[in-house]
């Protein structure tokens, strides 16, 4: 048989890398002359560098110093594929994790802009971006001010970095904004928010990076200024992605907002890959309704329901009965008796998991 193992990342757990060569060595374990491609997949958040990585052996590896979240620098990875396209992850340079402490008014994206702007310098043509684990609520301004925006207030001063500080903006000056690249500039994002509002990128994800009550009203009042200012389409979908991210750099720098999952898989090869497989393996650390509106499990099924190719499907906990293209589909929680148990070692349950799927096949011959 020809499998294709093409998983999300288990957050928290395990990238979809290792998540991948478990299921897979569960497989081989029971079918050995089984030809396995693993293609791990994700959707624009973390792992999206790890997924393009591995299904594009061609991609250089690069590290450019930035200022983080907090101006504290990091070292953020990068790639820079044959073509000319380079992959950022906006998780590597501005992501929630790089904080000491939770900071929602003062947390900003200029990590991300001096990334880019380094891809540039090194000859990259077009920019792909992952939008996901943004640790701020800025609009994506840090980003733009990397790049060249400036943003005064009414007595000409700078502001300070940060989306509380967009309340008090009064001037945007374009001028020495880096143009974008003549490929284009795609954004890889999973949700669907608009910029603002109580479905906007404050209400819905300030809380998760340590806004109180009067941080989320401080910053969705912030936001919606600078939407007055700035123009473009704040209620389009998706604008809300990574603290409003999604909103700044498609309004000024003339980003397209693109479902994550889909891109992720176009540009990895999803569906050469099950061109003439006879079934593919995929997975998450929770399968719910969710599951099946923009993120990696649903675009696969579509994928996979296009070649008429069976799935199998290996999560974490199932929050829901999959779908009628699923075949078959296995909780590690169920496996392991617990979540505790199947948290404590992941790797040893999707092992179990690969090899009891395989052993629903039949032996090889």
């Amino acid at each position: 048989m020809r499998v294709v193992v093409a998983p999300d990342s288990f957050k928290g757990s395990l990238t979809a890398a290792d998540a991948a060569r478990a299921v897979a060595d569960g497989w081989l374990a029971r079918r050995p002359d089984d030809d396995v491609r693993l293609l791990p997949l994700a959707d624009g958040g973390e792992g999206t560098l790890d997924a393009f990585a591995a299904a594009r052996p061609d991609a250089v590896w690069r590290t450019t110093t930035v200022p983080g979240p907090d101006g504290r620098p990091v070292d953020a990875g990068w790639l820079l594929l044959p073509d000319g396209t380079a992959v950022l992850e906006l998780a590597r340079s501005s992501g929630l994790p790089l904080l000491r402490a939770p900071d929602p008014r003062h947390a900003h994206t200029y990590g991300l802009g001096a990334v880019a702007a380094a891809a540039l310098d090194d000859g990259a043509t077009s920019l792909v971006v992952g939008l996901g684990g943004s640790a701020s609520t800025d609009g994506g301004t840090g980003a733009l001010r990397a790049l060249g925006l400036r943003l005064r207030d009414g007595r000409g001063r700078d502001l300070p970095l940060g989306g509380a500080a967009l309340a008090d903006l009064a001037d945007l000056d374009r001028s020495a904004l880096r143009a974008a690249p003549p490929g284009g500039v795609r954004l890889l994002v999973d949700v669907t928010a608009p910029l603002t509002g109580p479905a906007g990128a404050a209400a819905v994800f300030g809380p998760q990076k340590g806004a109180g009550p009067a941080d989320v009203a401080a910053l969705d009042a912030a936001l919606r200024h600078f939407a007055t200012l700035a123009g473009g389409e704040p209620d389009q979908p998706g604008a809300g992605a990574a603290g409003g991210t999604g909103y700044g750099l498609a309004t000024l720098w003339e980003a397209r907002i693109v479902p994550g999952a889909a891109a992720v898989a176009e540009l990895a090869g999803l569906a050469g890959a099950l061109a003439g497989a006879d079934l593919v393996l995929t997975g998450e650390g929770r399968f719910d309704e969710t599951s099946l509106r923009g993120k990696v499990v649903g675009a696969l099924l579509d994928t996979a329901a296009a070649g008429d190719v069976p799935v199998g499907v290996v999560a974490g906990q199932l929050g829901a009965a999959p779908p009628g293209p699923v075949a078959a589909a296995l909780s590690l929680v169920e496996l392991a008796g617990s979540v505790e148990s199947a948290l404590a070692d992941p790797r040893r349950w999707l092992r179990d998991a690969g090899g009891r799927l395989a052993a629903r096949v039949g032996p090889v011959g």
